[in-house]
């Protein structure tokens, strides 16, 4: 009886213990979720800091800026983001999500998005712009065109 009721105890502590671990796990990407990996974003004087988002995406991303920064000149699209072709695809983890001012966001696996305003569509967030409101972040971008240098931090 004795090692019946410790086997079940075995048995309910491992499904209890698999249960809390596959809880841990983010689903599919999940875009809302952030790690503490940060880039840094350079647009004519001013370095921001972004917090990347907890997806393969943005591991992808990372990882492909370990190698060495990225500059790229990106154009304004439809008064509310900055846009540039990467010089090569990411995975995507798309899902319904609204951006908003400092959202950095990978669109169909191969242009990078900046948001200075409010859009909705499905997306791939690769992470936020730390500390910056639409007014400012506008001012930085400027109108037309803005070279900006993505490294990792």
């Amino acid at each position: 009886m004795v090692k019946y009721c410790l086997c079940l105890a075995l048995v309910f502590a491992a499904c209890s213990s698999a249960t809390t671990s596959a809880e841990e796990i983010p689903s599919n990407g999940a875009s809302e979720k952030t790690t503490s990996m940060k880039l840094k974003i350079h647009v004519n004087d001013t370095t921001f800091t972004a917090t990347l988002a907890d997806n393969s995406s943005a591991e992808a991303f990372a990882e492909y800026l370990s190698q060495g920064d990225l500059t790229l000149d990106m154009h304004d699209y439809g008064s509310f983001e900055k846009v540039a072709d990467l010089p090569r695809s990411f995975p995507r983890n798309d899902t319904q999500i609204d951006t908003d001012a400092g959202d950095i966001i990978l669109y169909q696996g191969k242009s990078i998005t900046i948001y200075y305003d409010k859009n909705s569509w499905n997306f791939t967030r690769l992470g936020k712009i730390d500390n910056v409101d639409k007014i400012r972040l506008k001012q930085i971008l400027g109108d037309g065109h803005a070279t900006v240098t993505f490294s990792v931090k």
